[in-house]
């Protein structure tokens, strides 16, 4: 599976949408002006030849009756993609889904909540916030406009039903979409075919005034045909949205279940979550009201069809087992699982592996085959393996603080603290005054009981806490953004770890609060980004502190990744962090199949040395992840 490529195509979808639903727009025109020429007596149904028809035919009458249907489609769309911007919270709150904020004290929400932060840390990407539904069915679901505001939903039924191995399996097929760009049509696809929903809508409050008004001199019964007729093209609305569905979605569930087993190593996960859906009396239905708005974005079928084959946004169970194995006896008996505690245990410093070893040795071999790049937006069992053993390494207190809203805030002011004990003070002392209650007593447990966060804990820590840290208002948000640059900026000198942790940070938070829009995927070309492809390598050359060659020698030889841009190594005066954050805003808008060629150019100006640290893997991680490019662990 190819990111860039499946980013790409995620484009060419959206054309598809848009060609569909413009198809439907214009037969749901069409038909809703013929009802109406013929509820409102601007043709006589007796009398009806084509040359009658369009003696009678009014073109201004269609026009306006056009126009109107237009802008209420249009209307109804816009609505429900605005209401829907907040990401996938508000899809998880409109099926009535509750945020699993602490699993501990239920052992089938911690195995959830632990299989999730191993897939994100394992990719590379941002922790989503979990949501259970109150369904005793199988099935979930990914919802969001981008990796930063991504939520998963779980019914009850699949924590209890499903074992480890199969939960596994369909957080990866869930994973598999919020990677592949699939989330964001999902909720284009969810306010669109809203629009065309709204003319049904208006029908039933027509018919429930037409029925009122049959018995007056009005036109009762024109209105009330008209409203019968609006219903009828309201169905006819439910019968485009789900073909366009079903049209759209069904090959992508391949793709996801496909890349689940990819992701997994273990067909029998995802495999046995099908089986049990298809031997579970519940199976996949789903019950909310709502269910059939988010039906295409459901693990499993949610809804059940008249014409299964033809509306149906999912291919069958059988096929999607078959197609992940091919000799599959066709039985669905499955036995009801045995409870098992997932709780990690911690391991202290005697029992662990040295994970900076493990991950330098790991990064010198990735970063020199680039072999990174096709592990971008991916998922393997040995990332899988590295992320439970980095969360296992955590101490209880530290991955505790990193759940908890108060203190996740006092993990990253800690994560920025000064190795300067005065400048510490300092640092703390603006905290005591400034931060929110409660946030400067949490930093100081932290402050009196851990030296220093080892290095390769910082971004899985970063990734977890970003989840947490959506469960602040917007005000505390606010508050905790400028406290973080205050304390980074009290030394008077901006440290280069510093930086991407804050910029990882708002990056992704920014669009979670509304602060900035998620930007679209991008189109420029390397040519259009030559400027700031310069500023990026630069930055990466001096920041390696060069061992044995020239500092123009790794620029060139990372230059070459580029396609013979033409670029110079930049003085180091020319090179500040903002115009650096600027580059990257502006290389994150590269057309997809253009940012592999940037990656393969950073990772050069990191190895053109044969040296590589730990801070340098980290920051190139955190460029990859600014330009939208979820980058892994690179372990061998």
């Amino acid at each position: 599976m190819d990111f860039f490529k499946l980013q790409d195509q995620a484009r060419h979808s959206t054309t598809k949408l848009v060609l569909l639903f413009s198809l439907a727009v214009v037969s749901l025109v069409v038909l809703t002006n013929l009802l109406a020429m013929f509820a409102l007596g601007y043709v006589n149904p007796q009398q009806l030849t084509v040359e009658s028809f369009q003696q009678q035919f009014d073109w201004e009458t269609f026009l306006l009756i056009s126009a109107g249907v237009l802008v209420t489609i249009l209307f109804g769309s816009l609505y429900k993609i605005n209401s829907l911007a907040g990401g996938g919270a508000t899809v998880a709150e409109m099926m009535g889904a509750e945020l699993i904020v602490d699993g501990s004290g239920d052992v089938n929400k911690q195995k959830v909540l632990n299989v999730v932060e191993e897939m994100a840390i394992a990719s590379g990407s941002p922790v989503p916030p979990v949501y259970l539904m109150h369904e005793d069915s199988i099935n979930a679901f990914a919802a969001g406009t981008s990796p930063s505001n991504a939520v998963i939903g779980v019914t009850r039924g699949t924590i209890e039903k499903l074992n480890r191995d199969e939960l596994q399996g369909v957080i990866a097929h869930e994973f598999s979409h919020i990677l592949n760009g699939d989330m964001r049509l999902n909720i284009r696809l969810i306010g669109i075919l809203h629009g065309i929903l709204l003319l049904g809508i208006i029908g039933y409050y027509l018919l429930h005034i037409g029925g009122r008004s049959r018995s007056s001199k009005n036109n009762g019964g024109g209105i009330l045909f008209l409203a019968i007729g609006l219903v009828i093209i309201g169905y006819g609305g439910t019968f485009f949205g789900n073909l366009i569905k079903a049209a759209v979605n069904r090959q992508r569930e391949y793709l996801a279940d496909a890349s689940a087993v990819q992701f997994t190593r273990n067909p029998g996960g995802i495999a046995g979550a099908l089986k049990r859906i298809g031997s579970d009396s519940m199976g996949s239905t789903i019950q909310n009201a709502n269910g059939p708005e988010i039906s295409h974005a459901l693990f499993g079928e949610g809804i059940k069809h008249s014409f299964t084959s033809l509306f149906a946004t999912h291919p069958p169970l059988e096929k999607r087992i078959r197609s992940i194995e091919p000799n599959w006896d066709g039985k669905f008996e499955y036995e009801p699982i045995a409870k098992s505690n997932d709780n990690k245990a911690y391991q202290s410093s005697d029992q662990r592996i040295n994970k900076a070893s493990v991950l330098m040795a790991g990064a010198a071999t990735v970063m020199n085959s680039e072999a990174f790049v096709d592990r971008v937006g991916q998922l393997n069992a040995g990332q899988i393996d590295y992320a439970q053993q980095i969360l296992s390494e955590l101490p209880p207190q530290i991955k505790q603080a990193a759940h908890d809203p108060f203190a996740a805030r006092a993990l990253i002011y800690f994560m920025v603290l000064d190795n300067d004990a005065d400048m510490r003070q300092q640092q703390l002392q603006h905290l005591a005054s400034a931060a929110d209650d409660g946030v400067y007593a949490e930093t100081i447990k932290l402050v009196e009981k851990f030296p220093a966060l080892e290095i390769e804990h910082r971004l899985p820590l970063l990734d977890i806490t970003l989840s947490t840290l959506r469960q602040l208002s917007k005000r505390q948000y606010l508050l905790f953004k400028d406290n973080l640059h205050a304390l980074v900026a009290m030394d008077t000198k901006i440290h280069l770890l510093e930086w991407t942790l804050q910029r990882i940070l708002f990056h992704h938070l920014d669009v979670a609060f509304g602060q900035k829009t998620q930007q679209t995927s991008g189109q420029l070309s390397l040519k259009q980004t030559q400027s700031a492809c310069a500023v990026v390598l630069s930055l990466l050359v001096y920041a390696g502190k060069q061992q044995g060659i020239k500092n123009k020698a790794a620029f060139a030889a990372a230059k070459e990744k580029l396609n013979g841009l033409d670029i110079k190594l930049l003085p180091v005066s020319e090179i500040d962090l903002n115009k650096v954050g600027d580059s990257l805003d502006q290389l994150a808008r590269l057309a997809p199949l253009k940012k592999p060629m940037l990656l393969k150019a950073c990772a050069k100006a990191i190895v053109a040395d044969q040296q590589i640290s730990a801070a340098e893997v980290e920051l190139f991680r955190a460029i990859a992840d600014l330009i939208d490019c979820p980058m892994p662990p690179l372990v061998a």
